[in-house]
């Protein structure tokens, strides 16, 4: 009267199921210096907390008695599981069964583990490596038919982006679909020497265009410029370990706020270097990233997209503890100015922080948009309008230093000016319409013609104007709240973090953040 035998079976199927696509196939995905999909869930979860659901769905052999002959799993692993104790979803392509093509999944584990993120307001980690579960030509004979194309989950992958934090790691060469669901994240990595990522492959693009390689076609090197991804990690470990990081600023969904992390660094520090940081001559470049180590809480700023719009930095950090999403301008590229891709990137960087409920802390060094043909062919100003727009639709708590320049309309963009002024300027501030040595040859052309010796005139000028722009007469017209020395930076970041912490309103937000 019991059901032993039921179990048994139970288990013989699991064990084949854990066989994945067979001992050659995973032989051969070690062999090409990867992981397998379970070994990948192992390392990136709390030991021994996952949960796997679907575990025996796959395609099975019957012997005419109905007996189990052989079972192939399907090529995709989901369940339930734990990071640093949270509990998240997470979902892997299994390369060694057909190489993740859709003639070996079941497409409805796709769409359980978007819906569970979901719907139990949970994180989720996609372990993307080939299609993804998109097209095969050899499924069209398979199945005797062609199809008109839908995107299995694609309702609850869009959905997901307002709802909970979504990674997603390229581990192989992905294509077509599963493409699609690496760069539809909230933060997504390529591994450098084994990821690729292509609409597709190399032997399609072969037939419309020339041949090349999986990595002259879409490897690390060029997405990461691109900004298709967000970051190139050296080893699966390493984006496991990324994966982690970034989780840990986040909430599990928007119905909760981000918690708050260690609290050794001292809020009161301060470091002289600051005041000796920025140079005197406007001319020359210096380091920001040095800037955030010395005012951000130490150790704690994950950047995000280094190499893409290189002109903006984006990042993760803690203040007293308190994670904040971080923007600054870095000098060493175009000056700190706004290039499309830069406000391509600061578009998706401030929908990511009012997605999750995180203040702003912006490190303000903005000469304007950059300028000129490639700019204009760029169509710069429309994408630096829409970055624009994203920070004027933000309503989580901002707090602006400015370091050094704020020009024009993108200087402009260093909060929205309608909103509290909660913003504090450095002696090294300059600011206005344009900068004055690219505006006074066309505002004093007359005098300067007239002028016997332009040159001196010209030198007289602008030590005049330079007595004008200094950042003490804008402080005496009321027009910047607050000049402060630097090395009170960092204290007062962790007073706005502290003020912030509880105007942060759970739910979600009134627009979430777009690919």
């Amino acid at each position: 009267m019991s059901w032993e035998a039921e179990i048994a079976e139970l288990r013989r199927r699991e064990e084949l199921a854990r066989r994945l696509g067979g001992p050659d196939k995973v032989k051969r995905q070690h062999d090409g210096g990867k992981l397998t999909v379970r070994e990948r869930i192992a390392r990136l979860l709390d030991a021994g907390s996952f949960h796997e659901v679907g575990a025996i769905a796959g395609r099975a052999e019957y012997d005419a008695q109905g007996k189990l002959l052989d079972f192939r799993p399907s090529n995709f692993v989901c369940g339930r599981g734990r990071i640093d104790g949270r509990p998240v979803v997470v979902g892997g392509d299994d390369f060694t069964v057909r190489g993740g093509a859709a003639d070996a999944s079941i497409w409805q584990k796709q769409v359980i583990s978007e819906q569970m993120a979901n719907e139990l307001r949970l994180p989720i980690v996609r372990l993307i490596d080939g299609t993804g579960g998109g097209g095969s030509v050899k499924s069209l004979e398979l199945d005797g038919h062609t199809y008109v194309p839908a995107n299995p989950a694609w309702d609850w992958v869009v959905a997901n982006l307002g709802t909970v934090p979504v990674v997603a790691l390229a581990l192989g060469s992905v294509a077509g679909l599963g493409a699609a669901r690496a760069v539809t994240a909230h933060y997504s990595l390529m591994v450098r020497e084994i990821s690729q990522l292509f609409v597709a492959g190399p032997p399609v693009v072969a037939r419309i265009d020339k041949p090349v390689s999986k990595d002259e076609l879409g490897g690390t090197e060029i997405h990461a410029r691109s900004g298709a991804v967000d970051d190139v990690v050296e080893s699966e470990d390493a984006a496991f370990a990324a994966t982690r990081r970034f989780l840990s600023y986040l909430p599990p969904s928007v119905h909760e706020l981000p918690p708050r992390g260690d609290r050794s660094d001292d809020p009161n520090r301060k470091e002289q270097a600051l005041i000796r940081v920025v140079p005197r001559d406007r001319r020359k470049v210096y380091k920001m990233r040095d800037i955030l180590a010395a005012t951000l809480d130490r150790g704690s700023f994950l950047e995000i997209g280094r190499q893409y719009g290189r002109s903006a930095i984006t990042g993760l950090a803690r203040l007293d503890g308190w994670p904040v999403a971080v923007l600054a301008s870095d000098p060493y590229h175009y000056g700190g100015g706004w290039t499309a891709e830069a406000s391509h990137k600061i578009t998706r960087f401030v929908d990511l922080a009012e997605t999750f409920h995180l203040p702003v802390v912006h490190f303000v060094d903005i000469p304007g948009f950059v300028i000129g043909v490639a700019a204009e062919k760029a169509a710069t100003i429309r994408h630096g309008a829409r970055a624009l727009a994203a920070i004027y639709q933000a309503s989580v708590p901002w707090c602006s230093i400015l370091v050094r320049k704020a020009f024009g309309v993108a200087g402009a963009a260093h909060q929205n000016h309608a909103r509290l002024h909660y913003r504090y300027a450095w002696p090294s501030g300059d600011w206005g319409s344009l900068p004055l040595e690219g505006g006074i040859e066309a505002a004093y052309r007359a005098e300067l013609e007239a002028a016997a010796d332009p040159t001196a005139r010209l030198a007289e000028i602008e030590q005049r104007l330079n007595r004008v722009r200094s950042p003490f007469r804008t402080a005496e017209a009321f027009l910047v709240e607050e000049i402060i020395d630097p090395q009170d930076t960092r204290p007062l970041l962790c007073e706005f973090a502290n003020l912030a912490a509880p105007l942060r309103k759970p739910g979600k937000a009134s627009f979430q953040m777009r690919p």
